[in-house]
């Protein structure tokens, strides 16, 4: 917890949240689209403290461009429900256009992990039900997330071991 305040206001205590999100583009510029992302999540309200490589990734489902990958690991003051309305607003405001689900798409952006709970409402399941199975995901999150993943109880590395990440690349370079 942190406490807040100032001037002649009384403080308040504010709960600051532990939080990891999964990104993807691909459509136009890919690799700009989630730097624009990264960007539009730490303006709105996410203290991104840390930021993954950029991974060209397979599409899931086949049939669509390749994907750039990434995943930021921060925390933040907004509530899981919160949290996803300004997900959900960032790509809205970055010009992602509703298709098919997992259709191609300028950004893509999934909330992980937030901090240690286990939560499942109609619009939202935390943690995010496919990280395990999901190379695109594991590679990125194993760079910004040490130790055991929350409710998991295992390394995003130890999962990455177990699926099919060989038509994956780590891009040279940093996204931001």
């Amino acid at each position: 917890m942190q406490r807040c305040g100032g001037g002649g206001a009384p403080a308040r205590t504010v709960a600051v949240a532990e939080v990891a999100l999964a990104l993807g583009s691909n459509l136009g510029d890919r690799a700009a689209n989630l730097r624009r992302a990264i960007i539009y999540l730490e303006r709105e309200g996410l203290s991104v403290e840390r930021i993954s490589s950029a991974w060209d990734t397979p599409p899931f489902p086949a049939g669509q461009p390749r994907f750039l990958n990434a995943a930021v690991a921060g925390r933040t003051e907004l509530g899981p429900e919160a949290l996803l309305d300004m997900v959900k607003r960032c790509e809205r405001d970055l010009g992602r256009k509703e298709t098919w689900r997992w259709g191609p798409r300028v950004i893509d952006i999934d909330i992980l992990f937030y901090d240690a709970i286990e939560m499942e409402t109609p619009s939202l399941v935390i943690p995010h039900p496919q990280i395990s199975g999901r190379a695109f995901v594991l590679a990125p999150l194993a760079e910004v997330w040490e130790g055991p993943l929350p409710v998991l109880g295992a390394t995003a590395g130890e999962l990455l071991d177990r699926v099919d990440a060989s038509d994956m690349r780590r891009l040279p370079g940093r996204l931001l």
